[in-house]
């Protein structure tokens, strides 16, 4: 279990850094932090994430866009923070995705 502890607070880490307007997915924080198929690992954190107010888990999305971690956030929370920080969002898709698209692996 503290693999997964110790797991989550890298993942949170990187998560941290993301920048407003900008969003990410599972699958390129796992490959940044080298967790070969971590996708569900870092869908993990995010899902026990929703009381750390530091971590910007609403800027976590799957790869192709799409708002999957909604229902964690309860309503239309997740698309709330998003439009607020100027990302348009459409049927709990990110319209522009490619555009709002921060790689990890390319940034840090």
């Amino acid at each position: 279990m503290a693999t997964h502890l110790n797991s989550f607070d890298a993942i949170y880490q990187v998560v941290q850094l993301i920048p407003q307007g900008k969003v990410t997915s599972y699958g390129a924080i796992a490959a940044y932090l080298g967790m070969k198929g971590g996708a569900r690992m870092v869908g993990w954190a995010m899902n026990a994430s929703h009381t750390l107010e530091n971590v910007p888990a609403h800027r976590v999305v799957n790869r192709n866009g799409i708002l999957t971690g909604k229902n964690f956030f309860g309503g239309n929370r997740m698309q709330e923070l998003l439009e607020k920080e100027g990302i348009q969002v459409k049927e709990d898709k990110i319209v522009g995705f490619q555009q709002h698209f921060w790689d990890p692996g390319v940034e840090l």
